[in-house]
């Protein structure tokens, strides 16, 4: 069900205002599953995927592609830092965008998990290199997380393994249906690949994730999925059919393709 599509004339028509509304109420009350946050009615709801430190590709998505609202709201997946040049410069967009007063959603990717972790021991501390972390501390000219700021450290650390709005379920990797609980399964949702759903958990809701790098062509092939993959690789710009940072326009389940410009 698409609501923009059934309230197209709202601002043009005052005689449809309140059919508009009506029509919006019931979808309010029939996609309200338990647990499930509310949105403002009638904002727009955008999912942004796996940014990997492209602080200017993510820059243009949120303020040009998007031109993001204060009236909208933006889900973005995991990921914001390694292997890209200015990942300090990722989050600095979002904190700076947050104290202006648009509602941005932070869900925790397992490069953050990596990082946060790489303190516990050396073993940690090189897996983190492995995967990219140099990068992250050349961008906040740091020697170990550590000595990040403390605003730094406070902005990982409230990063949600999972955020459900309407009929949505947005998680950094996905969820294993084959736990007994997917929903306290914190590994996976940052881990998790292949994934298959079990419909008696999952009912009319829809899943929203990024973490496995995905050519654009399989991911605009997505239509009617009830799991949409938004991670188009932005980082590997050299690999064929990658190097995209993919936004999800989601009530109208369009897609928003950027080609890496760092």
């Amino acid at each position: 069900m698409r609501l923009r599509a059934s309230c197209g004339d709202i601002f043009f028509d005052g005689s449809q205002i309140n059919i508009c509304e009506s029509v919006a109420d019931y979808v309010w009350h029939y996609f309200n599953f338990a647990g499930i946050s509310k949105i403002k009615k009638m904002s727009r709801i955008f999912a942004i995927g796996d940014v990997h430190g492209c602080s200017k590709t993510f820059r243009k998505m949120v303020l040009d592609e998007i031109n993001l609202q204060k009236s909208d709201v933006l889900y973005c997946i995991g990921d914001y830092i390694d292997r890209g040049n200015d990942s300090k410069g990722v989050i600095d967009l979002i904190v700076e965008l947050r104290a202006k007063g648009f509602t941005i959603h932070t869900l925790r990717g397992n490069h953050e998990q990596i990082m946060m972790d790489s303190g516990e021991s050396k073993e940690m501390f090189r897996l983190w290199m492995l995967n990219g972390g140099d990068s992250t501390l050349r961008s906040f000219d740091a020697d170990s997380y550590d000595d990040f700021a403390p605003e730094y450290k406070a902005f990982f650390e409230k990063t949600e393994f999972y955020l459900t709005a309407e009929r949505y379920i947005f998680v950094h990797a996905g969820l294993n249906f084959n736990s007994a609980d997917p929903f306290a399964d914190k590994e996976s949702m940052l881990w998790i690949r292949g994934f298959e759903i079990d419909d008696r958990v999952l009912g009319n809701r829809i899943i929203i994730h990024g973490h496995t790098p995905t050519p654009l062509d399989s991911i605009l092939a997505q239509d009617g999925r009830k799991v949409i993959n938004i991670d188009g690789g932005c980082v590997y710009k050299q690999r064929e059919g990658l190097g995209n940072l993919i936004g999800l326009n989601v009530l109208e389940h369009k897609f928003i393709v950027v080609g890496n410009v760092d």
